[in-house]
């Protein structure tokens, strides 16, 4: 659902609410919001000394922001809502464009700001997976392993009854991405290295 917000002739926003995860709105500004990124903040402390991310975290409902170029997207804590908030983030990241502060500080640009490396992020959708993600699909003898992650791309590997079961991209695209970009938003790319075209095609044949 996408929605524009009141109009500065000078700046433009977009609020469009994810279909994948209602939680998450993503707001594309028309100009430069900050150059570079992603830089995640998924709490008040790790925004501290990152104006346009503390104007943000100062909002009641608000549990994480992602800058990159043009684009903040927010993630709401599960009971707010987005109706009035979605004006308020709008007119927060407007105010701070044109006041001219940078929405960024410079001096922060390090692990202090949110943004984690490679081994980090690895971790943490580790975790995802050994605590949701392969509990869940282990009932249909399936397993999602990690083979790396760098530069912001994930590559993943399926094994058991997803390899080679004409689901498993749903399973993939609509489970497993949908829930890796919530925690590690720093994630652009999911690359499924699994050879599906071999093993026993267990549950589905194509």
């Amino acid at each position: 659902m996408s929605e524009a917000l009141p109009v500065d002739p000078r700046i433009s926003i977009r609020a469009e609410i994810s279909l994948a995860d209602p939680d998450a709105c993503k707001f594309a500004v028309s100009r430069t919001v900050h150059p570079g990124g992603p830089f995640f903040f998924d709490s008040k402390e790790r925004a501290a000394g990152s104006p346009l991310a503390e104007r943000l975290f100062a909002l009641h409902g608000v549990a994480n922001v992602l800058i990159a170029e043009s684009v903040v997207s927010v993630g709401k804590e599960p009971g707010a809502s987005w109706s009035g908030l979605k004006a308020t983030i709008g007119a927060a990241i407007r105010t701070l464009l044109l006041t001219g502060v940078p929405a960024i500080l410079e001096a922060p640009r390090d692990a202090s700001t949110g943004r984690r490396s490679d081994d980090d992020v690895r971790a943490v959708v580790q975790e995802l997976l050994d605590r949701e993600v392969n509990r869940s699909i282990a009932g249909h003898g399936g397993k999602i392993s990690i083979i790396d992650v760098r530069d912001g791309s994930l590559f993943i590997a399926m094994s058991g009854g997803c390899q080679g079961c004409a689901a498993s991209q749903v399973t993939l695209r609509q489970g497993f991405e949908v829930m890796v970009r919530r925690v590690a938003p720093e994630i652009v790319e999911i690359v499924d290295t699994t050879d599906h075209a071999s093993g026993t095609k267990p549950f589905y044949q194509r």
